[in-house]
């Protein structure tokens, strides 16, 4: 028996406020998100970070869902990260103090979060995400045990909402049979009765379009086949849970299913798999040709033409523009790419993917409810480094060969050279005579010569 699920609830409210209204151009609805979250476990808290003097329409229905509003004051300097750090250090403190909340959730699309995530992960703690798939990091998604998308929580009332509450919580904990239906009829009841909030600056969005089923017919097979390897048997319930091991990003409502069976019996009637069984006990099999036959598109292979785009209208870009403009532009220049084909359901979904890869930079505006598009990174690469010049050649190498002066009388590590030495004068010759008597006596001095004088 699965353990069940005990979730403490952080909301980072500017974060997930700002990326609504600019994308969805929704206001932020934190009891969509609190029934999303019942149908997985029990919600044992709930926190919520801002500066709510600044945000009397939201302090209503935050107390209304009895969340606790924790007041954020900003410093005189600034503290762009603020709520982000106290958030982090509450679920830390949290994670180590209450030991049966074995569950985070976390509403906010920001990347900052992504060593929080890990950090509780590490801890052995099931971490979902909630945020919007226009403006959450896709590290962020993909990092997480479940993501769950605000598209996919816009009201869709075409099955009773038990169904969904009922398949989901299966896969998370078991709990009796009877409590199930009371929950569900009470949240179908609620989501019917929920209005949805105006907005500001154009007409609100509802559910973007579901992509198609054979998109996500590669995540179908590699999750068969790993239960196949397993011995198990494919479930419905246990199906889902291995498509959210390998990718935590997956709803079925993306596919226009209203609740998991659903998605499988789409999956039926588009002969995709074989399916078993009845009364919510299906047997899930796969088609060995059905991942030959769909082969499904890398989301990097829509860069390229998003790269071109982007270079053919750079000096409008550069001081930003709204997203429809750029989208404009790329369905008319590049009519053969579809970025529903690639799996994204809207285009604000494929430039968060983007921005990712560092080709474009999102700056959503509250004031205006949009989101413009800077060129990212990449089209501004780091100079190059200075290359290193050949070192100058010094005189004094140069003249390394010359002997060293010398000074009489200073010091001197070198051996200083001896002075030149002085012409030595030759000797003059000596005149060497004869004896007169022819013998061989030594060699006599010849008298020296009288001077003539008149007589």
């Amino acid at each position: 028996m699965q353990e069940k699920l005990n979730i403490a609830v952080f909301v980072d409210y500017d974060n997930i406020e700002i990326g609504l209204k600019s994308t969805l151009r929704r206001e932020f609805d934190v009891s969509l998100a609190l029934e999303a979250l019942k149908e997985r476990g029990d919600i044992v808290a709930k926190f919520a970070y801002a500066n709510w003097g600044r945000q009397d329409g939201a302090t209503r229905q935050m107390a209304e869902n009895a969340v606790q509003m924790v007041q954020r004051i900003p410093s005189p300097r600034g503290d762009k990260n603020g709520a982000d750090i106290n958030l982090a250090l509450d679920a830390l403190e949290m994670a180590f103090t209450h030991t049966h909340v074995n569950a985070f959730a976390i509403v906010s699309g920001d990347s900052d979060f992504i060593p929080l995530v890990n950090k509780l992960k590490e801890y052995g703690k099931t971490v979902f995400v909630v945020g919007g798939k226009a403006f959450t990091s896709t590290i962020l998604q993909q990092n997480c045990h479940e993501f769950i998308s605000f598209e996919s929580l816009l009201s869709d009332m075409s099955v009773p909402a038990s169904v969904a509450a009922v398949e989901v919580r299966a896969i998370h904990q078991q709990r009796p049979r009877s409590d199930r239906p009371e929950r569900g009829d009470r949240q179908q009841q609620q989501q019917g009765d929920r209005q949805p909030q105006g907005d500001r600056g154009g007409g609100r969005r509802e559910r973007p379009a579901p992509l198609d089923l054979t998109q996500a017919m590669p995540l179908v097979e590699r999750a068969l086949q790993v239960l196949e390897r397993r011995g198990v048997q494919p479930q419905l319930g246990l199906l889902k849970s291995t498509m959210l091991q390998l990718d935590s990003t997956f709803n079925e409502r993306a596919y226009g299913g209203s609740s998991f069976s659903d998605f499988v019996e789409r999956l039926k009637r588009g002969d995709l798999v074989n399916v078993s069984g009845t009364g919510g006990r299906y047997i899930i099999e796969r088609k060995g040709t059905a991942a030959t036959e769909h082969p499904s598109l890398k989301h990097e292979d829509l860069l390229p033409p998003l790269r071109d785009v982007l270079e053919n209208h750079r000096l409008e870009i550069e001081n930003g523009c709204p997203v429809e403009d750029l989208a404009g532009w790329f369905k008319t220049e590049q009519p053969s790419f579809d970025v529903a084909a690639y799996g994204f359901q809207q285009f604000a979904e494929f430039l968060n993917y983007a921005q990712d890869k560092t080709v474009v930079r999102l700056e959503p505006h509250e004031d205006q409810g949009t989101v413009l598009v800077y060129l990212g990174a990449e089209f501004y690469p780091p100079a190059e480094p200075p290359q290193p010049q050949p070192e100058a050649v010094i005189e004094e190498e140069i003249e390394e060969d010359e002997p060293q002066p010398y000074v009489e009388g200073q010091p001197t590590i070198f051996e200083p050279n001896p002075p030149p030495a002085k012409p030595k004068r030759a000797p003059a010759r000596k005149r060497i005579t004869k004896s007169p008597g022819g013998g061989g006596g030594g060699a006599q001095r010849r008298p020296p010569r009288r001077k003539k004088t008149d007589k």
